[in-house]
């Protein structure tokens, strides 16, 4: 495969940097409270990027206390509709589908001949990545622009959390197509949880100066300093219960979100492909017994 002069350059220098290091010193600075700073990094990233701020509750973006209060800013109750269709899967974000269709032979397809295993974008666990073989995948980009809460595709009960350390690659279009399996090598967060459609995975993907991971459940979860991979089970008697188009967690600095479901549980919508401009509590899908 050949890259623009520009693009092997991109590769190349997330090979040499300190991915790590780079990301926790934009951590810093985007918890930055000192006024004429966040103000001042604020402006600049939404004159840059053109970010929308009529939909915001709060659209002053001087209002904010911090660089990632803006970023992780919440909307207004009626900037999003929920589809209400009967079996009907929501995009869980704002953004841009990057990839979407079958888990075929174990491997998710990447973007232009690369794919990765789907046991390892998992944690390296058979058990886990099981209920998924020949199911399907939806792999959905966050651009800096957009909003960065990710809410529930369906209504689910937490099953387990896998946070599993990795490398901290960009994870836009460029890089999907010019690094090995980018998606199963950077950091992130796997939630299974059960739903109507049987489980469901969802995978928060960190990447090159993401200051970091939450969920609704356990706060910030990544980055945390030399933190192996840890698994959390919810088998208690209250596992955590999240309905329909509700917030689960959210990027500080945007990233990518994967889907994955059972084979045979549901039907990709026809019109979408690579590329597909998608908005948070749209339909992504239909469960098969809706069909």
């Amino acid at each position: 495969m050949k890259f623009a002069l520009k693009d092997t350059l991109f590769i190349l220098l997330q090979h040499l940097l300190p991915q790590h290091l780079l990301s926790r010193l934009v951590g810093r600075l985007a918890e930055c409270r000192t006024p004429w700073f966040k103000n001042l990094f604020i402006n600049w990233f939404r004159k840059r990027y053109g970010v929308d701020m009529s939909e915001a509750l709060q659209p002053d973006p001087e209002a904010y206390e911090h660089f990632n209060a803006f970023f992780t800013r919440a909307l207004k109750p009626d900037a999003r509709i929920l589809d209400t269709t009967p079996g009907a899967v929501l995009s869980p974000a704002d953004g841009a589908i990057s990839q979407l269709g079958k888990i075929e032979h174990g491997r998710i397809f990447q973007a232009k001949g690369r794919g990765y295993a789907l046991t390892t974008l998992l944690g390296g666990d058979a058990r886990r990545a099981e209920p998924f073989i020949n199911g399907e995948f939806a792999t959905i980009y966050l651009s800096p622009r957009d909003y960065h809460r990710v809410h529930m595709p369906l209504t689910g009960t937490l099953k387990e959390t896998v946070y599993i350390p990795g490398d901290l690659y960009s994870v836009n279009g460029t890089t999907a197509e010019g690094v090995d399996n980018l998606f199963a090598r950077n950091e992130r967060l796997v939630a299974i949880f059960e739903t109507e459609l049987g489980p469901m995975a969802m995978v928060l993907v960190g990447a090159m100066i993401v200051a970091g991971i939450e969920t609704v459940w356990n706060g910030q979860v990544a980055p945390l300093p030399r933190q192996p991979l840890r698994l959390d089970r919810f088998d208690s008697t209250t596992p955590p219960q999240l309905e329909k188009g509700a917030e689960m967690g959210r990027f500080k600095l945007g990233s990518t979100v994967i889907l994955l479901f059972p084979k045979d549980s549901m039907n990709w919508q026809d019109t979408l492909k690579a590329g597909s401009a998608v908005r948070m509590g749209e339909q992504l899908g239909q469960a098969t017994q809706n069909q």
